[in-house]
């Protein structure tokens, strides 16, 4: 293993970070700040606790969680996506560099950046709703599973994308979606039986579920079953990496 690459791939990701920290980090920390000024604080306050949770408390788990999904496939598909744009991922393919060890890089600084915005969020959460933590340790586990299977996701994007609009279009028009719709702001249990049925089929609903677990121990599915979830999903974002590096999918034509 080449650990000198892997650093100096990772540093570099994490200086990029560093030199656009407007956008990176304060950006989307102030915009999940307006979420618990709006929806935690004024319409909270106003709302009925749900399974004894202050409505305040109960959708932090869900904004952490959508701000660290955006962020990591963003940062996971912007990380590989530049070189390939600008023509420098010749250079680091050509250079005695294992695939596996520019994954490691590329993904490794994008899942840090994702656990940094996440933490700040949640240090941040303290100061609009009053916040619990039940499982410490699982909390911290599924912020980084997550962390890691999205960037990896997200490098798959970068990867696939021939253009900006590639590039975006999943962090934009997907996600978000996907994790409004997946109990952020609400359980499942209002639903009716059909669409609570439907909602099952929406993967996010598993990030949040389990996650809430870990602060209040309430959730809609068991945690079990969402680790499981993860797991898979990285398993699958794994598998296909594999293949991409053993075709040179996107990367050498």
């Amino acid at each position: 293993m080449n650990f000198e690459a892997i650093k100096a791939i990772y540093y570099y990701e994490m200086a990029r970070t560093r030199r656009t920290l407007l956008q990176s980090v304060v950006s989307p920390v102030i915009t999940t700040a307006l979420y618990f000024i709006v929806f935690g604080a004024a319409v909270g306050s106003r709302m009925e606790a749900v399974e004894g949770v202050g409505y305040g408390g109960f959708i932090t788990p869900g904004l952490i969680m959508l701000t660290l999904i955006t962020q990591c496939v963003s940062n996971g598909s912007s990380g590989i996506y530049f070189p390939k744009f600008t023509g420098t991922i010749y250079e680091i393919l050509s250079a005695p560099i294992a695939m596996s060890e520019i994954l490691i890089g590329y993904v490794g600084a994008a899942a840090t950046k994702g656990m940094i915005i996440g933490l700040i969020i949640l240090a941040t959460a303290a100061f609009f709703v009053d916040l619990r933590i039940d499982h410490p340790v699982l909390m911290i586990l599924f912020m980084l599973l997550t962390s890691i299977a999205f960037s990896l996701a997200g490098f798959i994007i970068g990867i696939w994308a021939k253009n900006f609009e590639q590039l975006s279009m999943v962090p934009m028009l997907v996600v978000p979606p996907l994790t409004f719709l997946g109990g952020t702001f609400y359980s499942i249990d209002v639903l009716p039986p059909f669409w609570q049925a439907v909602s099952h089929f929406n993967p996010v609903l598993y990030l949040v579920s389990g996650f809430r677990w870990s602060f209040f121990e309430v959730s809609d599915v068991h945690p079990l079953i969402s680790l499981a979830m993860i797991g898979v999903f990285l398993a699958v974002c794994l598998g296909f990496l594999a293949w991409v590096f053993r075709t040179g999918f996107k990367l050498r034509a």
